[in-house]
């Protein structure tokens, strides 16, 4: 690959795409490897590479055991780099035309039992700041099933106690009304009402979730809070805020929610989007007739 093209490739894209730091990284490491490949190849000509090459280089990265995302990035990135080419009249012909990126997998949720929503939303123990806190966090987001960005977000006007319903409202403006249940209610009472106010220093705080500051729960503390929980809990699955997300949704469809209602308390706002939790309701009962029926299950 001839450097100085590269070079100047490489400086068009910091200088005239509008990309995001870790996207322009991502694009300039993908050529870069690409090169390489090229170079141990005896491809030492960047023009003179055809679609064939291509195609064999995207075969190797499969080979590699790169994912298909991993994969489509790829091909967007050196796709890229011959639109430069071609728009500079360095080629007569882009050799990534009519070349298709693999298909994502479809990956299923991890989901956790009821039994191991109800061991890990045991974990946060003691009549004090931090573990009715906890409690309340836990119960409330496998509750509502709202993301983790959304609960840190949560003001104490978001949560109506009497009606037991949580207001989000979302980026684009629209807002979605969620029932919450007598759990989390039982525990938010607690938490808002005996202690919230020890570790508040601003009457004018919105925050729904403090820190021991007072201040407003941040996303990576609310990441710790779930990580230290998991690893109390002895739960044999890795468990993120997403997973009682993803729980909450499986549990939903399995207790006979409509998948559209299951949609818009989720905020989705395409309905395929939602469709995953039926897959993996299908595959968890695919994969419980087969221990049950196989002789050698």
């Amino acid at each position: 690959m001839t450097e100085s093209i590269l070079k100047n490739y490489i400086a068009y894209m910091k200088n005239d795409k509008a990309l995001t730091s870790n996207t322009l990284e991502a694009y300039i490491r993908d050529i870069t490897q690409f090169k390489e490949y090229l170079v141990q190849n005896n491809i030492k000509d960047s023009t003179k590479v055809n679609k064939t090459i291509i195609i064999t280089y995207l075969m190797f990265l499969q080979k590699e055991g790169k994912a298909p995302s991993t994969i489509s990035r790829n091909l967007a990135s050196i796709r890229c780099y011959y639109q430069y080419m071609l728009n500079n009249n360095l080629i007569k012909e882009d050799p990534t035309y009519n070349l298709r990126s693999p298909k994502p997998e479809r990956k299923l949720p991890s989901v956790l039992t009821k039994e191991e929503v109800d061991i890990l939303l045991s974990q946060p123990k003691g009549d004090d700041f931090k573990g009715v806190r906890d409690k309340a966090m836990l119960e409330l987001l496998y509750a509502t099933g709202i993301r983790v960005s959304e609960i840190v977000a949560l003001n104490l006007d978001d949560v109506d106690l009497e009606l037991g319903q949580l207001i989000i409202e979302d980026d684009r403006l629209d807002v979605r009304v969620i029932p919450i249940g007598n759990m989390a209610i039982k525990y938010l009472k607690k938490y808002i009402y005996e202690y919230r106010e020890k570790v508040l220093k601003n009457e004018d705080e919105e925050a729904l979730f403090l820190n021991y500051n007072g201040n407003r729960l941040s996303r990576q503390g609310f990441w710790k809070i779930i990580k230290a929980y998991s690893k109390q809990s002895k739960i044999e699955k890795k468990i993120t805020p997403q997973t009682l997300r993803h729980s909450f949704a499986v549990h939903l469809l399995e207790n006979g929610a409509d998948i559209k209602t299951v949609q818009e308390v989720l905020g989705h706002s395409d309905v395929s989007a939602t469709q995953i939790y039926t897959f993996a309701m299908e595959n968890k009962r695919l994969r419980d007739v087969y221990k049950k029926t196989h002789p050698r299950a």
